[in-house]
C-alpha cells in the first residue's frame, strides 16, 4: 500500500488551546496551486504519565473557502450571540483543578453472612 507524502508547507499558524493544538498550513498541490490543511492535535495522558496525540486533519481547497468562511462565520457568530463570550464549561479554565473524589473503600461486612462450606 502506497503512503501519501504530504507536501511542503508554504505557510504555517499554530494555535495552542489547552490540550489541544490547531495547526494551519498552507501546502500546495502538484500542479503548484494552495490549499489549507486544519490539524487538531490533542494531547491525552496515560496512568503510567507517557502520552499520546490523536490528530484530526481536514482538507480545504480554495473552491470552498467563499462557502467555508461565510459558513464558520454564521456558526461562530450564532454561538457567540446565543451564550457570550465567557467559556461556561470550567474545564477550559486555565486553573481549573480536577477534583478527586474518594472511593467508598470502607464496605461493611456486617451485612455478609458466614458460611461454611460443610454445610453446603
Amino acid at each position: 500500500m502506497a503512503e501519501r507524502v504530504e507536501q511542503e508547507e508554504i505557510f504555517s499558524q499554530v494555535l495552542r488551546a489547552g490540550r489541544r493544538t490547531y495547526f494551519f498550513d498552507v501546502r500546495a498541490t502538484k500542479a503548484d496551486d494552495y490549499y489549507l490543511t486544519v490539524t487538531e492535535s490533542k494531547k491525552f495522558t496515560h496512568d503510567d504519565g507517557t502520552f499520546h496525540y490523536q490528530k484530526h486533519k481536514i482538507y480545504l481547497y480554495k473552491e470552498d473557502f467563499t462557502d467555508f468562511h461565510e459558513m464558520l462565520g454564521k456558526a461562530t457568530d450564532y454561538i457567540l450571540n446565543e451564550k457570550g463570550n465567557e467559556v461556561i464549561s470550567e474545564r477550559h479554565q486555565k486553573d481549573f483543578k480536577k477534583e478527586e473524589t474518594e472511593t467508598e473503600e470502607t464496605t461493611s461486612t456486617d451485612s455478609f453472612t458466614d458460611i461454611s462450606f460443610d454445610d453446603i
